[in-house]
This record gives C-alpha cells, sequence and structure tokens, in this order.
C-alpha cells in the first residue's frame, strides 16, 4: 500500500504536461552526503557561509582548499541513491522535463538524468580565477592548492559561493522553465536559498501544482499542494511504480 498523499501526487504527474523538479541537499542525504546545513563532522567549526566566499578563498586559499578537497572525498566516494534514480525514470517516461538542482554532486547525473540545471555549479569541476580554464575533475587534487595549467594562477571549485551570482544561462533557463511548468516537485530542500527557493513560487503564481518531500516542513511546505513527509529514497520510487502503473507500463 502506497499514502494517499504518494497515490494523489503520482495522479498529478501522470497528467501533468510540463513537469520540473527542484533539488536540494535533502536528496542526497542518503548517499551519505551531509546537507549544507548539518551538524557534526570533521569541519563542524566551521560555518559554510565563513569557508564558501570569495573573500576566504583570497585571505586563505589552503584553508578552503582543505575543506573542498574533505567534501570532494566524500562526493567522488558517494553514489546515486534511490532517490536520484527515481527522478532519471522520471524523465525517460517523459513526464519529467527537467531537474533544477542546488547541489553539486554531479549525483543526477550520474543517475541518468540528462536535462539537469546546476544552480550553484558542480564540485567535480574547477576553474581558473584569471583566465577561465575549466577542467572536470575524476578524484580530488593531490596538492592545494591547485594552480590553473594555462595561467599558473589559483584553481578554486566551480562552485557558486555565497556572494556570487548564479550563472545567467542556469538562472534563466531554470525561471523560463518554471513558467511553463504545470507541476513543480520539490525534494529535500529548505527552501531559504535565493533565487532558487522562488522557482517553486513561480510555477505556483501561473496556475502550476507544487508537490513537496521532505522529511520535514520548510520554507516551501504553505505554498505546497502535496506535501510527502518522507526521504527521497523512500518515497519517489513509490511514486514512480505508482505513475508508470497509471501510465498502463507496469512496474
Amino acid at each position: 500500500m502506497i499514502s494517499e498523499s504518494i497515490a494523489e501526487a503520482a495522479r498529478i504527474l501522470a497528467k501533468s504536461k510540463f513537469s520540473i523538479a527542484l533539488t536540494g541537499a535533502g536528496i542526497s542525504a542518503d548517499s551519505g552526503i551531509p546537507t549544507f546545513r548539518g551538524r557534526g563532522g570533521l569541519w563542524s567549526r566551521y560555518r559554510a557561509e565563513e569557508l564558501a566566499t570569495p573573500e576566504a578563498f583570497a585571505r586563505n586559499p589552503v584553508l578552503v582548499w582543505e575543506w573542498y578537497k574533505w567534501r570532494m572525498e566524500i562526493v567522488f566516494n558517494a553514489k546515486p541513491n534511490p532517490g536520484h534514480y527515481a527522478l532519471a525514470e522520471l524523465e525517460k517516461l517523459g513526464v519529467l522535463k527537467c531537474v533544477i538542482t542546488q547541489n553539486v554532486d554531479g549525483l543526477h547525473q550520474l543517475a541518468g538524468s540528462k536535462n539537469v540545471i546546476e544552480m550553484h555549479g558542480s564540485i567535480r569541476r574547477v576553474r581558473c580565477v584569471s583566465c577561465g580554464y575549466r577542467e572536470i575533475l575524476r578524484e580530488p587534487p593531490k596538492s592545494i592548492p591547485p594552480l590553473c595549467p594555462r595561467c599558473g594562477s589559483l584553481l578554486r571549485p566551480d562552485v557558486v559561493w555565497f556572494g556570487e551570482p548564479i550563472p545567467r544561462e542556469a538562472l534563466e533557463k531554470a525561471f523560463r522553465l518554471a513558467e511553463e511548468a504545470d507541476v513543480i516537485l520539490v525534494v529535500g530542500t529548505s527552501g531559504k536559498v535565493m533565487p532558487a527557493a522562488l522557482i517553486p513560487h513561480v510555477v505556483k503564481s501561473r496556475g502550476g501544482l507544487v508537490i513537496e518531500v521532505n522529511v520535514e516542513e520548510s520554507d516551501i511546505t504553505p505554498i505546497a499542494d502535496i506535501f510527502i513527509r518522507s526521504r527521497a529514497s523512500e518515497a519517489l520510487p513509490k511514486l514512480v511504480n505508482e505513475v508508470k502503473r497509471l501510465l498502463g507500463m507496469g512496474q
């Protein structure tokens, strides 16, 4: 048996013409990646807001890189969980048109999602602070801080730090899709980080429906038409199976 909230969410998704998803750290928690605002761990004495800034990097690039190398080791050892695979399956079914993610771990792509907008960049890439050189990493850098092979300047993680703008192309595409969407599936986000947190509101303001999957209520919950209180890795596979049943595709 599935819950009534999952059943109703499946009915909405199966009937939708243009569904999108917005994901946050909660979907990757079951892959062993700590949520951004999680407590404990080696770096608990530092606040992310104090390390993930251009000012911190300019002041102490080695410290910032030590933190990112630690995070990269976690990410590079992580595997997509059933929640990631479920969203990829919804895309294959033609139900989900795009995943807009605040995560930088690249697990949606590893799970098979093709149309992914990375609002905050990717921890799997580095870029030069001077010449714009970019490189995809297969493992964390062996020496820190890493230097640009083209010009010798510092390389930095290709992520959006606090105080930096979202890449224009990603931002414009995400909001354009939100204006088209009749349903948005919001998974594992606190709804506190702007401008990504505005995306469900855009969908809602244009008459779309908001489905939220989260372990606890968030800033998105007040506008959610359906709230599924569950871990994404547990709820999303059930949701996909029910969508497939409604579409006559079995399980």
